[in-house]
């Protein structure tokens, strides 16, 4: 069951670079939209905690503000907009977080997926500043893996002059994402609102400076750090596996894209969920192994820094988000 259908409105608000573009304030909607406002400052953007040995930081990229009636697109939209209203959500804009993970666990330093750069949206694109912030040098990052080739996860790769940002990392794909992006005449098959999505997967993948390694299922990228399939959100897609000291943490990247919706209602799936079906399976087998393991998660659109566990309800589940600790 193929879901991947966004409006033709929707993609060019989402591929527009321009400010002029961007999408009503949630503060239009003040007796639907969140309760709380920024501050006229900025928040820290990076979180860091132990898992066993390893060292995670979780660093944000920006985020997202796409227009909520992607979300759920297989369910009554009436029912969607009651269950972000019971969430204290907007159900005009989706304003989603984009949180990177930092692994370090021995001698390696690994970053998991690179943001947007400078060209996606203009309230995205902060990783390699944030990493600053939070005192990890880019130029140390020996690995880098990649979930998905969507814009927010690899876009950011190139630099303003094509070049890889992270030259000294070795860089991971799946392979069946990578061929996917990658195969002939793709752009030529896809609506013509999709094409830049491709265009920029392929030039993300094709770009100078960045040495790729093509990984399977349970491939090891480093001691205590590998890749698990989990297709659906995208034909390839993968998520990273941290253990050490006997605790295991998921970085899911988009195979669960909203902290509540998909995991209270994991059978309803997004307008970028490329094959609906096998999303809802591939979420189902998650939740299901993170509650019986009691796997820490790591959301990559969870509210920052997106880190928790998921606790099994019955018949469905729920994040329960992580203790922050000084």
């Amino acid at each position: 069951m193929s879901i991947f259908r966004p409006s033709r409105r929707d993609l060019l608000n989402i591929a527009a670079l321009s400010p002029a573009l961007a999408l009503p304030a949630l503060a239009a909607s003040p007796a639907r939209a969140q309760t709380l406002g920024a501050p006229a400052g900025a928040n820290p953007a990076h979180f860091r905690f132990q898992l066993g040995e390893a060292v995670l930081t979780v660093v944000s990229d920006g985020h997202l503000e796409i227009p909520a009636n992607g979300l759920g697109v297989n369910a009554d939209p009436e029912e969607v907009k009651a269950f972000l209203e019971s969430y204290f959500l907007s159900n005009e804009t989706n304003y989603s977080h984009t949180n990177h993970l930092v692994i370090e666990l021995g001698e390696a330093k690994v970053l998991v997926d690179v943001g947007s750069g400078n060209r996606f949206l203009p309230t995205a694109g902060k990783l390699m500043e944030n990493l600053g912030a939070a005192g990890i040098d880019a130029s140390e990052i020996t690995h880098v893996v990649i979930t998905h080739a969507h814009p927010d996860h690899v876009w950011g790769i190139r630099d303003d002059f094509d070049e890889a940002v992270l030259p000294d990392a070795q860089f991971f794909i799946g392979g069946t994402e990578r061929d996917f992006w990658l195969q002939d005449g793709l752009v030529n098959n896809v609506p013509t609102e999709m094409q830049q999505f491709v265009v920029g997967a392929v030039n993300s993948l094709n770009v100078d400076g960045a040495e790729w390694t093509v990984v399977g299922d349970e491939a090891e990228i480093a001691q205590g750090i590998r890749v698990i399939d989990t297709p659906g959100h995208t034909i390839g897609h993968m998520s990273v596996v941290v253990e050490s000291g006997g605790k295991q943490l998921i970085a899911l990247g988009d195979s669960m894209n909203h902290a509540w919706m998909s995991t209270v209602r994991p059978e309803w799936v997004s307008n970028f969920d490329m094959d609906g079906e096998q999303t809802v399976a591939t979420r189902k087998r998650l939740l299901d192994m993170a509650a019986t393991d009691r796997m820490a998660v790591l959301g990559y659109h969870f509210p920052f820094p997106g880190v928790g566990h998921i606790a099994a309800e019955g018949d469905t589940y729920r994040f329960v988000p992580a203790l922050w600790q000084w």
